[in-house]
Formats: structure tokens, C-alpha cells, sequence
């Protein structure tokens, strides 16, 4: 059944990603007056199709899920060949250069375009965050050691507001990418501000698996441990826990937040913990003797209230298209930024990933509701889009590196240099796909 759900999510995430990226070709080529034989979701073998529309453009679903194409009259393919002088005004080779260049630059602009529209839908919407709230972190961690302090907030990172944590993380993810300094502006316990700076020599390589938060000793605040409701039959109501108390700690050693209590409660199956915890102004200790769940640890059985502060962000229309566009170019610049370490050597390989950890990622947030899968699906789009521009043959920023050239020299590349493009192009694709596929699965193995 999860693996019927992620499945779901992940064609409900990528199939609208690819038929509008699709339709931003179809869509110039149409205004441009080129010919559209064929709109194909999937790739390969037909296994569905009907003609509609005055030029009986067939619109249809092939056998490969991932990709499709529009495919256009083209006098270069004899199975295309204009049939009259009508037609042949029609062709996409005979088109100026400048209306190749844009029918070809409309899919990836769709992408963007979705991504704006998913992002200012959502900031309109208001998004309800975890605040920028610190956690206590441990001393030796470079936040600590730049002055930052559990409690206190992060109001602003190199002059940018951060109005969420993910603002937060969005903006030290910049920095780790960029490694620049990471100027921290900060509201403390006592309402004064103030400023510390976590050195970029401080920030490890981004990669699929590391967090630079969390290496930073930057974690989300969590309040302390409140009991919300105690099961019937659990350790927690044998030990006498009630809704409202607030466990202030275990044999002595107090808590700092609600994670605390769940970490002595697994480590502690079968072994009876004497609890502090605060009732009703007074303080009494409790026994708690955790049961052993099957995975061998502990289990209080009773459900704690939220523990994380939360900030709602809500913007109005200009404002989210705004804040929509520049979240797209910011997405879009700091993807160019890590793609170009990866080839420079500069980040890992193992930063290219595939289908897999899209399949995986879409489940995850699918699950979360749909204001995160709705951003997900918008990240997704600007990759999609920033992936379609890579000046590789077979892709669109190949074409559009073709015909870049031609409006430098003035002449279209030859068809032998094109051809012999194309098969390294396609080379060079398939490497990558089995290297994201190769890095999928060592990941999740």
C-alpha cells in the first residue's frame, strides 16, 4: 500500500510537470504558425491516441512515463516532409531563427512559469511554519560557538528576513552553497537584538544526505514535553500521568525540550524512570516504566501537545506573485550554482539524483498535506526547467545552443555536426540517468 501511494504521488507530481512543459512548445509553435503532428505524453511506443483541432494534431499517451514531446512538421525528417507550398510556411526549419529559439525556450519558461504560479498560490494561501525558534545546541557546534544561543530567534541571514524555518533554511542553504559568511541577526529570550556570524569554513559540502542546519547546531525549537492524553492501557496512565502536566525531567536529569523525554523513554524499556513533572503549579514525581515495542525500545504510551512554535505566512496577490518570482529565480540561480560545482569538482556526484528519490521525496510530502506537496511539486518544475537548459543535445538547451550559434555565424550548424551531437548528447544522458539511479539506490539500500 506505500508503495501504491508513493507511486501515485509521484505520477500525480511529475505527469502535469511534463504535459505542461509540453504545452509551452505546442503552444508558441501554434503562434509562431509552425505545424503540430503529434502531442505525446510518455515517450516510445503509441498506446492511445485521437486527433483534434484544425490541423488534426494527435494528442497521445506512449508507452515510457517519463518525458514526451511535440513533435513538429519538419522537413528534416522524411516521414514529416511539408506535402505543399501551404505547408511548407509551416515548417519549423524554415522558420526564422528567432522563432526557433523561442518555441524551443517555452518549455522550460512554462516550468518556470508554474513554479511562480504553485509558489504565489501557496504564500496567498498563508503557510503555517515551525517559527525560526532555536533549540538549546551543543557547545562545540558553530552556532554556539558564534554566539547563537537555544531560545532565541533568527530574525534576518545577510540582510534577508526569514519569516519561517523555511526561510531560515533556505538562506543558510545559500550560503553553504555560496560559502560565504552566514551574518545572523537575532532576537533573544529578553526581547533585545543582536548579531553573530557563523564563518563559512563552519559549512560542510551540501549533498542529498547531510543537513547544514543541523551541522551547524541549528534545530527547530521544541518546547517542553506537555501531555495532551494518556492511553487507557499504557506505562504513562499507570504511572499516573494526566492531561496538563508537563515533565520536567527523569531521575534527576532535566529536560531542555520534549525530544529529551522521547529519547529517555526509548532508551528505557522495562526500566522504571522516576519522572519530575509539573502539576498544577506543584512538582511530583511519578514512576514510568516504559513497555518494549518491536522494535525493542521504549514506549510511554501517551500523546504529547505540539511542541513546536508556529508562524502563519500570508502574503496578498501582488506581494505572493513577488515573493513567487523570487523564489523561482533564487531556486533556479542556486541549482545553476550547484550544477556548476559538480562539474568543476567542486560538490560531490552523489549530489545527481533521479525518478527514485523524486518517487520517494513526492510520498513523503504527499503524506504531509497538500500545501507541502503543492511545494514540492513546485521545486520539482524549476529542476525540471533548469535541467531542460542544460546545453546538452537531445535537451532544449542543446537546441538552444545550436541555434545561439547560428545567430553568432549567421548559418545553421551542418546536419553531420548536429548528428554526430545528438548521438553524444544521448550518450551522455543515459550516463547521467544511471548515475541518479546508481546514487537512488545506494542511498536508500
Amino acid at each position: 500500500m506505500s508503495f501504491l501511494y508513493t507511486a501515485v504521488a509521484f505520477i500525480l507530481a511529475l505527469g502535469p510537470l511534463i504535459v505542461f512543459h509540453e504545452l509551452g512548445h505546442y503552444w508558441v509553435a501554434r503562434a509562431c504558425g509552425v505545424k503540430v503532428l503529434r502531442f505525446s505524453v510518455g515517450m516510445g511506443k503509441v498506446l492511445w491516441s485521437r486527433r483534434f483541432g484544425p490541423d488534426q494534431t494527435e494528442w497521445a499517451v506512449s508507452a515510457l512515463p517519463l518525458g514526451g514531446y511535440v513533435q513538429m512538421l519538419d522537413s528534416r525528417d522524411p516521414n514529416t516532409t511539408p506535402k505543399d507550398e501551404a505547408e511548407k510556411a509551416r515548417d519549423f526549419v524554415r522558420q526564422n531563427v528567432w522563432k526557433r529559439i523561442a518555441i524551443v525556450a517555452a518549455g522550460p519558461t512554462a516550468n518556470f512559469l508554474l513554479a511562480i504560479v504553485l509558489f504565489a498560490a501557496l504564500f496567498m494561501h498563508g503557510i503555517e511554519e515551525p517559527a525560526t525558534k532555536l533549540r538549546p545546541m551543543a557547545t562545540n557546534t558553530p552556532a554556539y560557538v558564534a554566539g547563537v544561543r537555544g531560545g532565541d530567534s533568527v530574525l534576518a541571514v545577510n540582510g534577508e528576513q526569514v519569516a519561517s524555518w523555511s526561510d531560515l533554511r533556505w538562506q543558510i542553504t545559500h550560503a553553504a552553497v555560496d560559502k560565504q559568511d552566514a551574518h545572523l541577526t537575532m532576537r533573544g529570550r529578553d526581547g533585545g537584538q543582536y548579531a553573530a556570524t557563523i564563518p563559512a569554513t563552519a559549512f560542510k559540502e551540501p549533498g542529498p544526505d547531510s543537513d547544514p542546519m543541523s551541522a551547524l547546531g541549528l534545530d527547530v525549537w521544541i518546547g517542553m514535553p506537555q501531555v495532551e492524553k494518556a492511553a487507557e492501557d499504557g506505562a504513562g496512565a499507570r504511572a499516573g500521568l494526566l492531561p496538563g502536566d508537563v515533565v520536567l525531567g527523569a531521575d534527576g536529569k532535566a529536560f531542555q525540550h520534549a525530544a529529551d523525554f522521547v529519547q529517555a523513554v526509548r532508551a528505557a524499556p522495562g526500566r522504571t524512570l522516576q519522572l519530575q513533572v509539573r502539576r498544577a503549579g506543584q512538582v511530583v514525581t511519578l514512576p514510568l516504566t516504559p513497555a518494549r515495542d518491536a522494535k525493542g525500545q521504549g514506549l510511554a504510551g501517551v500523546q504529547l501537545a505540539p511542541a513546536i512554535e508556529r508562524v502563519t505566512v500570508q502574503s496578498g496577490p501582488v506581494e505572493a506573485i513577488a515573493k513567487g518570482a523570487g523564489r523561482t529565480w533564487e531556486m533556479t540561480a542556486l541549482t545553476f550554482r550547484m550544477i556548476g560545482k559538480i562539474v568543476t569538482g567542486q560538490a560531490s556526484l552523489k549530489n545527481i539524483t533521479g525518478p527514485i528519490a523524486i518517487a520517494d521525496y513526492a510520498g513523503q510530502t504527499a503524506r504531509m498535506g497538500l500545501a507541502t506537496f503543492l511545494g514540492f511539486i513546485a521545486v520539482v518544475s524549476v529542476s525540471l526547467g533548469v535541467m531542460n537548459l542544460l546545453p546538452i543535445p537531445v535537451l532544449d538547451g542543446g537546441h538552444l545552443l545550436y541555434y545561439s550559434l547560428e545567430v553568432l555565424t549567421g548559418r545553421p550548424l551542418s546536419e553531420r555536426i548536429q548528428g554526430f551531437a545528438q548521438r553524444a548528447g544521448v550518450a551522455l544522458l543515459f550516463m547521467l540517468m544511471a548515475l541518479a539511479i546508481f546514487n537512488d539506490l545506494s542511498q536508500r539500500l
